[in-house]
C-alpha cells in the first residue's frame, strides 16, 4: 500500500501543478533561439476575468450621453487621460502611459462578436475557442494553432495565476498550470517514485505524470537559476505583479514558452464599481510597465506580445447599485515592441445602442487572425475554421 501522505503529495502534483488533457505528456525540451527575423513569437495573454467595463476603461469623455447613462460612474474629465478622438483612458492606467508615448501600446476599440452571450461561462468559452455564438467547440484557438506547428517542448503553454486553461484546452497540448515557476520546479523534482507505485496499475497515471514533472522540473529549475533576482526586483508586490514577474523569469531563463496565460479578476462589478475597477486597472498598468522595463533590460521586449481579453464588456447605463451589469463590446489592450500603438478601430457610438447595449465594431477573431499571422506565420482561416480578415498592420 502506498502511504496516504505520499499519495496525496503525488496527487497534488499530478492534478494541481500540471493540467494535462488526456493523451498529453510533458517531454524534455528547451527554448530554442528566437526567430531569425527578430519578430515576436511569444504571446502573453491576460484574461480580465468577470467582464471588464470598457466604457470606463476607454471613455467617450466629451459625449453628453456618457454622463447621462452614468451619473455617478462617469470619469471626471479632469482626471481621465486623453488619447485622441474625444476618448480618454481611466486615470488608473497612468503607469502604462510610457508605453503609449513610445507607440508600444495599442487600444483595440469595440471588440466583440455577433449575437453576444451575457453568460460568464458561455461567453468566455466563445472567446477561448473562437467559435460562433451558436456553435460549441471543444478545443481552444491556441491549441489549434499549436497543433498547426507541432514541436517538442517541455510545455506548450504556461498558465499562471488562476488555473483555467481557456484557449489552450484540448487534446495533445502540454499545458503547465502553476502558481510559481520556482515552486513548480522544486516540487516536481522533490518527490521520489516508490517501487510499489511503479507496480500499482491503479496509480500508473500518477506515476507517469510524476515522471514527466521531474523531467520538466529539472529543465525549468536549471534555467531559472540563470535569471538574476534584480531583474524582477521592481515588480509590484501584487498578484498581477507576481504573475508578470514569473512570466518574465520564464522568458529570461530561456524556457520555451510560445504561450503564457495570466489572469486578473474580478471585473464583475455589479456593485460599487468605481474603487474595484480602479484598483484592477491600476494593478494591470503597474505590472505591465514593470514587465516592459525588465523585458527591455533582458532584450525580450521585441520578442513578446501582450494581449488582454475579457468575456464581455458592461452595460452602458449604470445600475442602481453604482455598478454595471453584463454587456457586450469592450476595448482590448495590445502591447509589445513590435506592436503598432495607438487607437485601433472604431468606438461604438452611444446613440446607436441595440437592446440598450453597445454594438461591436471589431470581431475578436480579427485580432486573433492578426496574431496568428504576425506571431507564427499561420493560416488564420485554417486555425479559426473560416476566413477572417485580420486587423491590418497590427503587428510589425
Amino acid at each position: 500500500m502506498l502511504p496516504r501522505r505520499q499519495f496525496l503529495r503525488l496527487s497534488a502534483l499530478a492534478g494541481g501543478a500540471l493540467l494535462l488533457p488526456s493523451g498529453c505528456a510533458v517531454v524534455p525540451g528547451g527554448r530554442t533561439a528566437k526567430t531569425a527575423s527578430g519578430k515576436a513569437d511569444t504571446l502573453l495573454l491576460v484574461e480580465f476575468q468577470g467582464g471588464n467595463d470598457g466604457l470606463n476603461t476607454v471613455a467617450p469623455i466629451t459625449d453628453p450621453l456618457y454622463r447621462k447613462l452614468r451619473p455617478t460612474l462617469a470619469l471626471a474629465e479632469a482626471d481621465a487621460i486623453p488619447v485622441g478622438r474625444d476618448l480618454a483612458l481611466h486615470p488608473a492606467l497612468k503607469p502604462a502611459m510610457d508605453l503609449w508615448s513610445a507607440g508600444d501600446l495599442a487600444v483595440l476599440l469595440g471588440v466583440g462578436y455577433p449575437q453576444p452571450d451575457r453568460s460568464h461561462f458561455r461567453s468566455i468559452d466563445i472567446w477561448d475557442t473562437a467559435s460562433d455564438a451558436d456553435r460549441v467547440l471543444t478545443t481552444g484557438w491556441i491549441t489549434r494553432a499549436l497543433h498547426a506547428q507541432p514541436r517538442a517542448r517541455a510545455a506548450d503553454a504556461f498558465v499562471l495565476g488562476r488555473p483555467h486553461l481557456g484557449p489552450v484546452t484540448g487534446q495533445g497540448i502540454k499545458a503547465v498550470s502553476l502558481s510559481n515557476p520556482s515552486t513548480f520546479a522544486k516540487a516536481a523534482t522533490a518527490v521520489s517514485i516508490p517501487e510499489q507505485l511503479r507496480r500499482n496499475p491503479v496509480l500508473d497515471q500518477i506515476s507517469a505524470v510524476q515522471g514527466t514533472l521531474r523531467v520538466a522540473g529539472d529543465d525549468i529549475q536549471a534555467k531559472l537559476k540563470s535569471v538574476p533576482a534584480s531583474l524582477t526586483a521592481d515588480f509590484p508586490k501584487t498578484g498581477m505583479g507576481a504573475q508578470f514577474a514569473d512570466a518574465l523569469r520564464l522568458l529570461a531563463a530561456g524556457v520555451d514558452a510560445p504561450v503564457i496565460k495570466l489572469s486578473l479578476g474580478s471585473f464583475d462589478t455589479h456593485i460599487d464599481q468605481a474603487p474595484q475597477h480602479a484598483r484592477l486597472l491600476g494593478d494591470f498598468a503597474s505590472a505591465l510597465a514593470a514587465f516592459r522595463k525588465a523585458a527591455q533590460t533582458a532584450g525580450l521586449w521585441d520578442k513578446v506580445i501582450v494581449l488582454t481579453y475579457s468575456e464581455f464588456g458592461r452595460r452602458p447605463a449604470e445600475n442602481g447599485s453604482k455598478g454595471t451589469d453584463h454587456g457586450t463590446a469592450a476595448p482590448l489592450f495590445l502591447a509589445g515592441g513590435t506592436v503598432r500603438g495607438g487607437l485601433i478601430g472604431t468606438q461604438p457610438p452611444l446613440d446607436k445602442l441595440v437592446n440598450d447595449d453597445l454594438v461591436h465594431t471589431m470581431d475578436f477573431r480579427q485580432v486573433y487572425a492578426s496574431l496568428l499571422q504576425g506571431l507564427w506565420g499561420l493560416d488564420a482561416g485554417k486555425v479559426l475554421g473560416k476566413p477572417v480578415v485580420p486587423v491590418a498592420g497590427l503587428v510589425a
